[in-house]
């Protein structure tokens, strides 16, 4: 119980200083006014990129003021260092609006800055700033050719429009292309989005799947049947495609049909077919039907002729008409040091929004990233590059990528994803395309929210990482076999952390599928993970923690509450996995073992465990080891009797009562100092629930 205490009248003139400091505190960096000691050059949709950019409005003459375009901005600064060669920093303010890139604005070294004098883009006094990768449609009129309108139902036909892109000098509209699990990371082609949404490409059935009935030819025959009439209705055309999760609930892929024959209601594809082949009952749907523009939302583009044909949810206003995706990127920042974007919205893109190759300290902070065709940031190579307090959702392909570090030095690239809030990140492939994939060596993900999401949130490879302090959940909602973290297929990707991470209400919508969720998924053999500190609520269908016949994974300090398993060890390597983990396998472990010469230095320092791994039986799951975890309504432990004294375990308590959380009802999981946990578990810490999750608003629309 708290006392009450009194204190004394703050003075007057002291009023001022605290409200400075209130001003300092809460008012975002990148709206703050810079410094003398830099350049300044200022941007807006309304300036002129022969003018100076030395002011941020139009002189009195309409003479001079702000440039027009980021590139200008650029050149403008390469010409002010050429004149004047002063280590001093650089600030690009950019006014209030809508900036259209016709290609990406692309940064190399000598756009730079250091440590100490920083190159920073920034929008101006918090203005909403739109870096827009493609090109607003505002010609649509209804459907006027005849032939069109008698492929459309009843109601689409007074509700579809129509645009001319080729009117607009629109000609590229790229293509739909195979993609998907184990396939490269590919540009969309052209897209439609409408009031900041994508918007659908006519498709059948308009949600859910369709089912496959038989498949002639078998597995590899590249044909499937179905049972419905409705493809019978389509007119015959080379481009509609299907996608589908065609063996297995965790590999999609995309598919151009051949054909389609409605007597024998058969589909063809092109090749290379559905990944792992095409088997019966298993889901897909058919996209890029013009008959199908059946349903407010969907649209379908004739690349032949460029007409593009919306059915739009909700009348078109002139103030915000459709947007068409046109440019693959929009920043690209190539062996650059210590240049920031901040304050502004990335969008519309065909492919990534942002790509970091190489050097150090550059970030994306405090922006949103939306609407796009592949991620949001790419990182690569380098130090010190990072994405900080963004906003990213509706991507095609995950959110951020972070790859960097020596792994043959095991020395850090020290990149970093902190405090972002990614929602709704794969609208294209449904399958390992995380919201942030991590590898390399020594590289941080933190204080981030992740949630909506069909497959794993988390996905990594390599070394020495750092995982903490995110939310996460409903994620894994549209696949089987998955981990919201997921890492596998390595003796040698060890030293990993992963704590103080809140994962709930975790359940893949295939859980009517054989193999359901996990939450943290150490797959097929992955070794050397610390498991501390974490919270798991209401989280994996299958269970919580899957140590996939991996070895020297350490569990400690964990709270289960309400999962159907806290642990699942199983012995894979010693049983139906036998074959791919010896060596010549297809998991290649061995291998990579010697890939890395894991018993010298620095491998074998770094990791002692691993030096001498193959002076016992690698493929069993020897070396894990679970203490001091509290299990609530949660069956802590499964594992095969006949391995279970390889594992080490001690001072785990279950219960099924509550322990004394402060607010269970809440989901405030912090332990009260009275509760029993601490007298049942010595050396129990109570984990920091204060400092989950990203600490800002995330802004979604402007």
């Amino acid at each position: 119980m708290q006392t009450k205490t009194t204190h004394p009248p703050i003075p007057v003139n002291l009023f001022a200083f605290f409200a400075f400091l209130l001003l300092f505190f809460l008012v975002p960096a990148h709206c703050l006014a810079s410094p003398n000691e830099v350049i300044r050059v200022h941007v807006s949709p309304e300036g002129n990129d022969a003018w100076s950019g030395s002011t941020a409005e139009t002189n009195a003459a309409g003479t001079d003021g702000p440039l027009r375009t980021l590139s200008a901005a650029r050149d403008r600064i390469r010409q002010i260092r050429a004149e004047s060669p002063v280590d001093t920093g650089v600030i690009v303010y950019l006014r209030g609006g809508k900036y259209f890139l016709n290609q990406p604005l692309t940064l190399t070294k000598e756009d730079g800055g250091t440590e100490k004098a920083p190159v920073v883009y920034t929008a101006y006094k918090c203005e909403p700033v739109h870096l827009i990768a493609g090109r607003e449609v505002p010609n649509f009129e209804p459907v006027s050719n005849p032939e069109v309108l008698n492929r459309l139902g009843q109601e689409a036909r007074k509700s579809v429009l129509q645009a001319d892109l080729k009117a607009l000098g629109i000609t590229d509209f790229g293509k739909l292309t195979t993609r998907g699990f184990g396939r490269p990371v590919l540009p969309a082609g052209l897209e439609l989005f409408f009031n900041n949404q994508p918007m659908t490409i006519a498709r059948w059935p308009n949600t859910g799947w369709a089912m496959i009935d038989k498949t002639p030819g078998g597995p590899k025959g590249g044909r499937f049947t179905y049972t419905e009439n409705r493809p019978s209705t389509w007119a015959a055309s080379e481009d509609i495609w299907v996608h589908g999760f065609w063996t297995h609930d965790w590999a999609d892929s995309y598919e151009r049909v051949k054909s389609i024959n409605p007597a024998t209601k058969t589909i063809e594809t092109h090749p290379p077919h559905g990944v792992y082949g095409y088997l019966p009952k298993h889901r897909y749907y058919i996209l890029n039907v013009l008959e199908e523009l059946d349903r407010p939302g969907e649209w379908y583009l004739d690349r032949s002729s460029g007409m593009l044909y919306f059915w739009p949810p909700e009348p078109i206003k002139k103030s915000a008409p459709p947007v068409v995706s046109l440019v693959e990127n929009i920043l690209s920042l190539k062996d650059c040091s210590w240049v920031s974007f901040r304050g502004m919205t990335f969008e519309y893109t065909r492919g990534t929004a942002v790509r970091i190759n190489g050097d150090t300290g550059n970030t994306i902070e405090n922006c949103t990233l939306r609407n796009l065709g592949n991620r949001a940031v790419q990182i690569g190579g380098g130090t010190k590059n990072g994405v900080r307090s963004c906003t990213i959702y509706n991507t095609g392909d995950g959110g951020i990528a972070l790859s960097g570090g020596n792994t043959s030095t095991l020395e850090p690239a020290g990149h970093f994803a902190e405090n972002n809030h990614i929602h709704h990140y794969n609208r294209w492939c449904l399958t390992y395309r995380p919201a942030i994939g991590i590898s390399g060596v020594g590289n941080r993900i933190s204080r981030n929210r992740i949630h909506d999401g069909p497959h794993n949130a988390i996905q990594l490879g390599g070394n020495d990482h750092l995982i903490e302090y995110n939310e996460i959940y409903n994620v894994c909602t549209e696949s089987d076999d998955v981990g919201a973290f997921y890492a596998g297929r390595s003796w040698v990707s060890r030293g990993t952390v992963i704590q103080y991470n809140y994962f709930h209400h975790i359940h893949s919508a295939a859980d009517r599928y054989r193999h359901g969720s996990r939450v943290v998924y150490l797959d097929d053999a992955a070794s050397g993970f610390t498991i501390r500190g974490n919270i798991f609520y209401k989280a994996g269908s299958l269970c919580a923690i899957n140590i996939g016949g991996g070895r020297d994974n350490l569990v400690e300090n964990n709270i289960f509450i309400d999962c159907k398993k806290g642990v699942l060890i199983d012995t894979r390597g010693v049983g139906w996995a036998k074959g791919h983990i010896a060596k010549g396998g297809g998991w290649k472990m061995y291998e990579k073992l010697e890939k890395v010469k894991f018993n010298q230095p620095p491998y074998s320092i770094r990791y002692p465990k691993l030096a001498t791994i193959l002076e016992e039986t690698p493929a069993e799951p020897r070396g894990n080891a679970l203490n001091r975890n509290l299990a609530v309504r949660t069956q802590l432990l499964s594992m095969p009797k006949s391995h279970q004294h390889l594992l080490a375990h001690r001072d785990n308590w279950s219960t099924d009562t509550d322990p004394g959380f402060t607010d269970a009802a809440k989901e405030n999981f912090q332990l009260k100092e009275t509760s029993e946990v601490f007298q049942q578990i010595p050396n129990f810490q109570n984990i920091p629930t204060q400092k989950i999750g990203p600490n800002f608003q995330s802004k979604e629309t402007d």
